[in-house]
Formats: structure tokens, sequence, C-alpha cells
């Protein structure tokens, strides 16, 4: 960051800085808090009388952290093999996997002091990065750090190289240290295989015990605008929510909106750093400081306003603030009639590029219209309206979002971002189940969601193609996903929502370090992130055989949102690799509560509690399914529990196209031939689950949900092997129907049919129906 003067912001120096952390903390903590807390205060009063022996000073022990300043660089690393040393003999009669180990970091170089003795700049970020690198119980320096001390600590230092570390521009030079024993063998000076923790993006002395390190927090005794995250190389930018001054305050869906599209017409700028809208709106109605806010998402430049509309007019109020200064760059106002307010739009847009300096690549960003992809204020602001719906993300709120986009295409039919919205909707809404809620049937609502999905692609929009990636990767189309989640970086490169679903398409491949790479680019862009940008970070981790890795983002992403069942069973499996079995029966104990919810009945986990998860991850690269399978076995789970030996069997089965499932032996029949099939008396398997089953089914079809129920001694209770037989699930795009008939023609039945299309198709050919509440 750039800073004004000495007596703003600190004396700068030159200082040798000392970062540490506990390796596991996480996990000594899960396994016995009180314990750890002690061993912690131990460890704390090693390092405290260690640093003062050593003429240092300890600037901070947040959370599990310290934060130590020197001034000699040669006494930072005897302090730092000195407190190595002690803290391995502090508790030698611990078993060994519930010892405490630091990792530390030294850098030397330019820091700046406050008054109250906190420091931060580049030195304290780097220490942070090397500390980050470290082995549990290791010490790791920088390059500059061993000139001063090469050849006069009696120490044996091991060049890892140059690496490149997150939020610093130029690669850092970095030595292990080994106080004893063999040194570890160097790896390739170009890795990129660092530690979770070396991606950490604030510095070591975060505020508070558990907080992730990817979430953004001032460290404690900062100032002015002091940042945890550094600067982006590009200018960069935050838009905070414009305040809504009207009367009516439901007119803080049109504040919302313009702010929004404010926000993703930046992001569409090559030369642009953009904070994503999910961060920028964790500010709305809260008091704040312009240059606080600066520091927290790691930005130089705020713009900031507010809207007040009365009927046609509208007053709108702007304003752009350099941070490290505080100073107004300027400010524009817009007064009058509504339809003017896309002018008013373009009018930011260009005062910005001009003042942050940086090119506006494409002149005309929105596809031949407005800003917001229409000139037609009507459509606008019924797809703003939508949007509030929307964001509430419940079913109802879909249905009447889902309403209010519709209206904004009559409008204007060629509204590209109508269409997406649309698009999305239904993907929320079969990806969560929501059908039964909105009034359609799950093909239904996916089939509209293809449909809308299509025409938004003729007008495309980033949130199309980030939709479209998700959609292609789902059918196993993989190069195509990846082509789409391209042309939507194209467009809209700081769009944390694209960056996500590539690093989703490519984790699906087999491509994790990729997948990695891309999902660190989100969290940075929107560094007050949902829960589901670290799942994808904890898979392409747990692919990559990064299990400690794995364990410490899955466990915060149970922290975050405790009702995902498939985060369980990952945590679990990453539990069963490195041997912490105790830790790994909790969290399937965990998984089959919730699972038992889902289904409205006890499961057995050894029979069932796991095949849901490979049902759902059908298409995930074979060799992450055989590390999940793995790290189950080695948690307990029994081979039997999912038949995941048999699932080569039933995949051998099993091909899919854009999507549907064919498979061998089994085929696929009409809804009339179904109907014809049903008359004759053929038994009709229905493996859906049980609330959509007690909603509707074909009349006499019995009731086999496919990963609670549906086995060999099932089937046998209804059908001879030798006997014709029908399985259907939700539709035509629904892999559960195939499934069970590839599992059937294992177990050896003869005469499977697979009626694709489903109850939906049934029930739009008005054949008889049953229902059975209470079931």
């Amino acid at each position: 960051m750039s800073v004004n003067s000495d007596e703003q912001t600190g004396r700068r120096r030159m200082a040798a800085v000392l970062a540490a952390d506990v390796a596991g903390y996480s996990r000594l903590m899960g396994s016995d808090e009180e314990a750890t807390l002690a061993a912690l205060g131990r460890a704390r009063a090693v390092f405290r009388d260690d640093v003062d022996s050593h003429d240092g000073r300890v600037v901070d022990t947040a959370g599990d952290s310290v934060l130590a300043v020197f001034d000699s660089v040669i006494e930072s690393v005897r302090c730092a093999v000195s407190v190595q040393k002690n803290l391995a003999t502090l508790d030698s009669d611990v078993p060994d996997e519930q010892r405490m180990r630091f990792r530390i970091g030294i850098h030397f170089g330019d820091i700046i002091e406050q008054g109250d003795g906190t420091i931060y700049g580049e030195g304290v970020n780097i220490a942070a990065r090397l500390e980050g690198l470290a082995e549990p119980g290791g010490l790791n320096i920088s390059g500059n750090v061993q000139e001063h001390v090469d050849g006069k600590l009696g120490i044996t230092l091991t060049d890892l190289g140059e690496q490149n570390v997150k939020n610093i521009a130029k690669p850092v030079r970095v030595y292990q240290v080994h106080t004893g024993g063999s040194p570890k063998a160097a790896p390739a000076a170009t890795s990129n295989r660092v530690r979770w923790a070396a991606a950490a993006v604030v510095v070591l002395a975060v505020a508070g015990v558990g907080v992730w390190h990817y979430a953004p927090t001032l460290v404690p005794g900062f100032g002015q605008a002091e940042m945890v995250l550094a600067l982006p190389d590009n200018p960069s930018i935050a838009v905070l929510p414009f305040a809504n001054l009207s009367d009516d305050p439901e007119q803080e869906y049109f504040a919302d909106g313009l702010t929004e599209d404010l926000i993703t017409d930046l992001s569409k700028i090559q030369d642009l750093f953009v904070i994503a809208r999910n961060s920028s709106f964790t500010y709305k109605g809260k008091p704040t400081k312009v240059q606080e806010v600066a520091a927290d998402l790691g930005v130089r430049y705020v713009l900031e306003g507010s809207v007040r509309r009365t009927g046609d007019t509208v007053r709108i109020n702007a304003q752009l603030i350099d941070a490290t200064s505080g100073h107004h760059l300027w400010a524009e106002r817009y007064e009058g009639a509504i339809e003017g307010i896309f002018e008013f739009q373009d009018q930011v847009l260009d005062q910005i590029v001009a003042n942050l300096a940086v090119e506006l690549v494409g002149a005309d960003m929105a596809g031949g219209s407005g800003p917001a992809g229409t000139d037609v204020v009507a459509a606008y602001d019924a797809l703003l309206t939508g949007r509030k719906f929307a964001r509430r993300r419940s079913p109802g709120d879909f249905s009447r979002a889902i309403i209010w986009f519709e209206k904004a295409i009559k409008l204007d039919p060629n509204y590209g971002s109508a269409y997406a919205a649309i698009a999305g909707a239904y993907w929320n809404i079969v990806s969560l189940d929501w059908h039964f809620s909105v009034g359609t049937a799950w093909d239904h609502a996916y089939e509209r969601m293809l449909t809308n999905l299509a025409k938004a692609k003729e007008m495309p929009t980033g949130y199309a193609y980030a939709v479209s990636t998700e959609i292609l990767a789902r059918h196993g189309r993989y190069d195509e996903a990846l082509a789409d989640a391209e042309r939507g970086l194209a467009l809209e490169p700081n769009n944390p929502e694209i960056h996500i679903s590539k690093a989703r398409a490519l984790n699906v491949m087999g491509r994790a370090e990729e997948a990695e790479q891309s999902v660190h680019r989100a969290l940075r862009l929107d560094p007050h992130h949902k829960p589901d940008y670290l799942r994808v970070l904890g898979h392409a981790l747990f692919h990559q055989e990064r299990y400690d890795e794995a364990v410490d983002v899955l466990e915060r992403v149970i922290g975050l949102q405790p009702d995902v069942r498939e985060d369980f069973v990952t945590l679990a499996a990453a539990y069963g690799h490195l041997g912490r079995t105790a830790e790994a029966d909790a969290m399937i104990e965990r998984g089959d509560r919730l699972y038992d919810e889902y289904l409205g009945y006890p499961a057995s986990v050894q029979e069932t509690g796991m095949f849901w998860w490979y049902g759902d991850i059908y298409d995930y690269d074979q060799t992450y399914l055989a590390r999940l399978q793995d790290g189950l076995r080695k948690a307990g789970v029994q081979e039997g529990a999912g038949e995941p030996q048999r699932l080569a069997e039933y995949r051998a089965l099993m091909s899919k196209d854009n999507g549907t499932y064919t498979v061998e032996g089994a085929p696929k029949i009409t809804v009339t031939e179904a109907k014809a099939l049903h008359d004759r008396g053929v038994v009709f398997i229905d493996v859906r689950n049980p609330y959509s089953f007690q909603s509707g089914h074909i009349p006499g079809a019995v009731f086999l949900e496919l990963t609670s129920m549906l086995s060999e001694e099932t089937l046998a209770e209804h059908v001879g092997k030798d006997d014709e037989v029908v399985f259907h699930c939700f539709g035509q795009y629904c892999p559960y129907s195939a499934y069970a008939c590839a599992k059937a023609m294992t177990w050896g039945y003869t005469r499977v049919y697979h009626f694709e299309s489903g109850y939906p198709a049934w029930e739009d050919a008005g054949y008889p129906a049953e229902q059975s509440p209470g079931m």
C-alpha cells in the first residue's frame, strides 16, 4: 500500500520478523480443547522467554499465532532454533498425535511500526508466507535472512528454491533450517505445491481462535487503512451498496440493483481488480469507514453513493475515494427522469476508467444496449425486482423472482441478463430439490433451465457462462465446460462465480492443482466468500492427497454450513487417511444423522450411509473416488457400505451423453410402452426420494429409494430374476434409475427396462397416479 507520511502511518524501518502458528490447531482443539489451550499457554511462555533473551519483542499472540520482531537478523534465527528445541522437550510425555508443533518463518524486510508497537507491511506478509511453507516443528527463512546467517550459526540450510507465494509480486527464495538430522531433499525450484496455510492472505496475527485464514480481518492494533490483504498490482476497487434515501423502503431493490450492475460492468474491465458483490454487500446497512473497508477487502479505491427514487424521477450521487489518502477523486450526480439512469451509469464507468488510468477493453461492454444489457428501463426495473426475491433463496421467493424475470423478457425479448437469471433460478431449484415447492416436476424445471440458458448464451453474460459451465460439467462435457468458463472470464475476469465454476469442472476432470488456483482467485475477489468456495478447495486438496490441509478446510466448511451431508463423508475419508478414526466415526455419525433426516427414517450406515455420495458424484474423476473409498475403508467403514467394490461393475454398463444415461442391456422405453407394461402387471420400481414418492407415483409402484432401500435382497422380495421389471425416477436427466438398472443387471436380472422419462412423463400423459401421504 502507499502511505503519505510516517507521521500518519508510523515509523518505517528494516527489521527481522518472526511469524509462527500451530500446525493442525483445529484438530487439537477438536480432540481436547482444555489440554490444547493449556499446551498453548506453555508454548507461548517458551516463545516469550526465548524472544526476550534474544533481544526481540513479541508483537502479538492472537489465536494460535505468535508475531515477533528483532533488530538483529542473527538473533531472530537463534531465537527460532532455540524455540523449536525447547518446544520439542516441553511435552515429551504427550502422545505424538497430541503434540503441539509450531511452524516458523523469518524474513528481513521493510516494516511500518506504529506508536503502540503494532507492525505491518511486506516484511510481515512474507514472514507469514514462509511460516505457511514450513514443516510442523520446522523453520523457514527467506533469502535475505540466509545472506546474514549463512556460515555463522552452525546450522544446515536446504535451498527450497524460489517460491511463488500469494499476493507477493516476486518469487521468494526460501531456505529450510535444520538443527539436527538429515535434511530432506529440496523440491523443484518452481514448485507450487505449497501448504494451504502458505496461500493464506492474512498476516499471522489474525484476531481470534478459529478465524479462517481467508476471512479478512484487521490485525489488532492496526490504525487507518492497513492492508491485511495485500494490494493487487492492478488498480483495485470495491463498490459499497448505494444507500436508499427514498421515502419508500421498498425502493431498496433499486439501489441494490444499481450497485450490482456497476460492480458487474466494472468487473468486465481487464486491467481493474474488482471486489465481488457478495463481499461488498456485507457492509450494507452498517456504519463503515472507507479506509477500514479498503483495508478489510485489500483494495485502494472505494466507490460509494446514494439513491433517492420518487415515482419516475431519481437522484443519484456517487463518489470515488482513494482510501490510502482519504481523498475524494471525483463526485458525480444525476437528477431527473429514470430513463436517464443508463447514461449516468456510463458516466460513472467513464470517470472510474479515467481516474484509475485503466483501459476500457471493448467500447460496448453490454452487448449493444445500455449498461444493464437493455435499453428498456421497465425491463431493467423488472430484472432488479426479480433479483430482490432471488437473493432471499427460498422456494417461494424463487417463484416470484421467475415471474419478474419473465416480465423483463416480455418487455425486452433480447434481454440476455433476464434469460440468464431465469436459468440460474431454475438451476438453484433443481440443485436444491425445490421443484415441489415451486409447483413443477424436477424434469420440467431442468428443461426450463436448459431452454433459458440456451437463449442467454445467444446474448451472453458472465453469469450465463457460469451456469453453463456447471451444467456442461454435470453432463460430462468437460472440454465444453472449460471453454465456457474461459468465455465467461473473457467477459468478466473479476467474477468469482465463474472462477469457482471453472474449479468445479477442473476437480471433476482430475485437474486438482488447476482447480485450487481458480479457487484462490475467487477467494481473493470475494474475501467474504460463501462456504461453497472452501468446499471446492477442500475437494481439490483432498484430490492432491494433502489431507491435513483438506481437513482444515472442511472443518471450517462444516462450521459455516453444517447441513451438507457430503462434507461429512469427505472429511471422514480425510480423517481415515490420517489415521484419525475416532474423528472419522464422529463425522460418519453426523452425516448419517443428516441423511436420516433427509429420508424421514433411519438408515444403516453400513448398508447405505455412504452410497448417496457415490451416486451424486458418478462423473467425478475415478482417482478421486478411489481415494475417497480408501479413506473410508481406513476410517472403518466396511467394504459393503454403498457397495464400493461393485461400482466399477455398475459403471461398466452405464454411459452418459449430454446429461442422459444409457444402460447396456436395459432398453429405454417410452411413456406409452411403460403404460402397456403397467397394464400387463409388470412390476415398477420407483427409486426417487420418499417425499417425491409420497407426493405422487405410478399406481402399484414399489418404493425402493436407491440409496437406502434398493438391495439385492429387497428387490428379490418383489420380482424374480427372470421377470420383467421397470425402474424409473425424476426424468431423463436423473441418474438413479440408470444406476438401479445397472445394479439389477449385475445381480442377474435379465428383463430390465429403463423408463428414462419417469414419473414426470407419466403425469404429463394424464395417466392415473396415486399419493401416499404420511407413508
